[in-house]
């Protein structure tokens, strides 16, 4: 089974090598994940553990989610996600899944959902050079030619301005700097999606 957790993102800092390297981190901390339910082949058609992230308030549970998360001895939670993976026999329903499942060295994916900048232009969105801001240009900011006069239309895939920001996005083959079991922290190296306090699903490098 792949080994995953989910957590939030709280911020960047560094840290020094032994060999006297800086080192930027992102801490992540993970309070103990509880397994909710394991799926199998047989009934549901692939395997995979659903973990369930952070409690959530009785009054907000609706009745399906009391009843499920009673089957696993917990709380209701807040953030439920699914880790695909081989093998299932390693988790119990009900089991607490903590950051000691990873050690300092390994690898990891980590997948968040990036900061949302709402409505931008193409320079912010797709990097374009801007024109001449003076001697009697019109063109600054704005994004040039759509096309050419024929079609009559502006062709799919056309960078143009819009919505930026807030997508699901994976940065693979991140390297674990410490672990901190007291505190539930995991210190790795370099950036990660999302805004502080943003929900980050962190699992064993596929590609490692």
């Amino acid at each position: 089974m792949t080994k995953g957790i989910l957590g939030r993102k709280i911020g960047m800092t560094q840290v020094f090598a032994e060999n006297g390297d800086l080192i930027p981190v992102t801490v992540i901390e993970a309070a103990p994940n509880v397994v909710l339910q394991k799926k199998t082949a047989e009934t549901d058609g692939y395997e995979a553990v659903q973990i369930g992230f952070e409690d959530k308030r009785e009054k907000l549970a609706n009745k399906p989610e009391k009843g499920h998360a009673a089957k696993a001895e917990t709380a209701p939670k807040r953030f439920v996600r699914e880790f695909r993976g081989e093998d299932t026999a390693d988790y119990e329903v009900g089991q607490e899944v903590n950051v000691e499942i990873f050690a300092a060295g390994d690898f990891v994916d980590i997948t968040g959902v990036t900061k949302g900048k709402g409505f931008q232009g193409v320079i912010k969105r797709h990097g374009h050079a801007r024109g001449p801001m003076s001697h009697g240009s019109h063109f600054h900011r704005a994004p040039g030619s759509l096309g050419p006069v024929d079609p009559a239309r502006v062709f799919k895939g056309m960078k143009s301005p819009g919505r930026m920001g807030s997508d699901t996005v994976t940065i693979q083959n991140l390297e674990i700097v410490k672990v901190d079991a007291e505190r539930n922290l995991l210190l790795v190296k370099g950036n990660v999606p999302g805004a502080r306090k943003s929900l980050v699903k962190v699992r064993a490098s596929l590609k490692k």
